[in-house]
């Protein structure tokens, strides 16, 4: 009995042995585990605020890429935390940063096109060709902005129709944007008969554009003889105006010219055509 005791003895006294030589083994590397976890976490916080606070500072600096950019650098360095953790424990962090590179490289791959839309998507709004409100003409269509987005931008056409346009497709295209400077020219072309008097036309149309108070006197108005056509005098007509005033101008300035012109006697010419009839004899 008493040698059977000491068997029992023996083994338990093995089992306690071997736990403590476990724990000494990998205690030390659970708690420097456990600590570059908590420290890593705390600092992946702290980065993502610091990342948030320099970019908000910045005026070119869109609220969507200071999110984006502060959630990039939080998960970065907790990426790079597991990885510590791991090494810690006597993983080949060598060996597993290879295979996250060929994962991320066979992702990336299989979303090229999505990530094209958002680094075009960062593009624009780092280097902001245009805002929310604005009227473009961009990527193969026309309207005004009324979202932008890491993947897409967002249009509304004049007659209300929605269009969502790849970033990809804007960034890689020429962008024309009407609302950006404060002041457009208006140009219109008006005709007359080659019978009227030019100079008389000049004045009625100079007069014109001195009634409207849209109109700005700096850049001065310009009009002048710019073609001889087939059946008319052709003028150009070129105003300053406010951007927002741009089309009530070019309206309201064509309705006023021919109406100037009927009051005043000048004829705006339109296209004729002469038939000769030969008779049979």
């Amino acid at each position: 009995m008493d040698k059977q005791a000491d068997t029992y003895y023996a083994q338990a006294e093995a089992i306690i042995n071997d736990v403590i030589g476990i724990l000494t083994s990998y205690g030390l590397d659970l708690v420097g585990a456990l600590a570059i976890l908590i420290i890593g976490l705390w600092f992946s916080k702290k980065a993502a605020a610091m990342t948030r606070s320099a970019l908000t500072k910045s005026k070119r600096v869109e609220d969507t890429l200071v999110s984006f950019f502060s959630s990039i650098v939080k998960y970065l360095v907790i990426v790079f935390t597991v990885i510590a953790v791991l090494g810690q424990f006597g993983v080949q962090t060598a060996s597993l940063l290879t295979v996250l590179g060929a994962a991320g490289l066979a992702i990336g791959l299989a979303l090229q096109g999505t990530l094209s839309n958002v680094a075009a998507g960062v593009m624009l709004l780092i280097f902001r060709p245009f805002k929310v409100g604005d009227y473009v003409e961009a990527g193969g269509h026309s309207g005004t902005i009324k979202e932008l987005n890491l993947f897409t931008t967002v249009m509304a056409t004049p007659d209300n129709v929605r269009i969502t346009v790849p970033n990809s497709s804007i960034w890689g295209s020429s962008v024309s944007n009407y609302s950006i400077n404060p002041t457009r020219r208006v140009d219109l072309v008006m005709g007359i008969s080659y019978d009227d008097d030019i100079d008389k036309a000049m004045a009625v149309m100079q007069a014109v554009i001195a009634d409207d108070s849209r109109v700005l006197s700096d850049p001065e108005p310009f009009v002048a003889v710019s073609e001889l056509a087939d059946s008319s005098v052709n003028f150009v007509v070129r105003v300053w105006v406010n951007n927002a005033d741009y089309w009530p101008v070019k309206f309201d300035l064509t309705k006023a010219l021919k109406q100037r012109f009927d009051t005043d006697g000048v004829n705006i010419p339109y296209p004729t055509r002469t038939v000769y009839t030969i008779a049979d004899n």
